[in-house]
């Protein structure tokens, strides 16, 4: 239990008169107070992605929830600490998402070949592998590793003797270039 002045935890609370809150109750009256106020706050930082605000609100919510006691000696620092770690909360964020490569798109697999078309079959299978001949050797190996022999990602990091997160990378940047060695799939 804490003693928190009133007028800190909401309009209407009374004057400056402190009273012992409950943890839960003081919790409850700051995500009331604050939390439309951050969700605008958030949903400008990361230029109007209101799922994401959502989730960051709500990761500022439970770092409070964690500070609780902190924060309820002294009532005046809620909100600057509050938009503070909204803040820093958004900015991990998207340093989280530059950090992550961007989904590739791939070609329509089910229009490369049927089981049935023999010949489209082999057809496909001598571009692949001549647009394997046109990468760069690590990325073809990579490709082999994951496409061919099915390996994992840890898998093929241990046989190729590099870490796990530039197995990552390389697959992303082998498949990208494997799709513009291979070129256009669609017909004109």
């Amino acid at each position: 239990m804490s003693a928190v002045p009133n007028e800190a935890l909401g309009p209407g609370a009374g004057d400056a008169v402190a009273e012992r809150v409950a943890p839960e109750t003081l919790m409850r009256r700051i995500h009331e107070q604050y939390r439309t106020p951050l969700l605008r706050f958030l949903t400008r930082l990361v230029l109007g992605q209101q799922e994401l605000a959502e989730d960051l609100v709500q990761e500022t919510f439970l770092r409070t929830w964690r500070n609780l006691e902190t924060l309820a000696a002294d009532p005046r620092r809620i909100a600057p600490w509050l938009y503070t770690v909204a803040r820093h909360v958004a900015i991990d964020a998207m340093r989280s998402r530059q950090a992550r490569p961007a989904e590739v798109s791939l070609p329509d697999l089910n229009r490369l070949s049927s089981a049935e078309d023999e010949m489209e079959r082999v057809v496909s299978t001598h571009t692949v592998r001549l647009a394997l001949q046109q990468i760069k050797p690590e990325h073809r190996e990579v490709l082999i590793e994951m496409y061919y022999k099915g390996a994992s990602v840890a898998e093929a990091a241990a046989r190729l003797g590099i870490p796990e997160g530039t197995v990552k990378s390389r697959t992303y940047y082998a498949v990208r270039a494997l799709h513009a060695a291979i070129g256009p799939t669609e017909p004109s």
